[in-house]
């Protein structure tokens, strides 16, 4: 586990140790994907969740909830989604529900933060 400079985000992984059904892993498996994808990213806990901004703003966040571990995008509604896997109705705002580790892969998690990360 990469620790954070931020004591809340250390906080809240260390309690993911608690967290059933391959959720903590799923956590640490999306965590890493935004942090790979840019230097630049600041992690800080708002929310319930980790969130990630850059300059311009909040970009996105992993949120755990009992049945999934939903990716949050702010303005994922002009992503590009040739498949329409992003969940969401609202002006702004997509997310992922990601059940499983596979899922993260499956539903294209990378790219969608990429997207996140490059076109805020």
């Amino acid at each position: 586990m990469n620790r954070s400079n931020n004591q809340k985000v250390n906080d809240f992984l260390s309690d993911l140790a608690s967290l059933p059904n391959h959720q903590s892993e799923i956590v640490l498996l999306i965590r890493d994907l935004f942090l790979k994808t840019s230097e630049d990213l600041v992690e800080d806990i708002k929310y319930g969740g980790i969130v990630f901004s850059l300059s311009t703003g909040l970009i996105g966040g992993i949120y755990v909830y009992k049945e999934h571990i939903s990716i949050e995008f702010s303005h994922g509604a002009g992503f590009a989604d040739p498949d329409s896997i992003l969940e969401g109705g609202g002006k702004y705002r997509r997310h992922l529900k990601i059940r499983s580790p596979e899922e993260v892969v499956q539903k294209n998690s990378a790219d969608f933060i990429n997207q996140a990360v490059f076109n805020s």
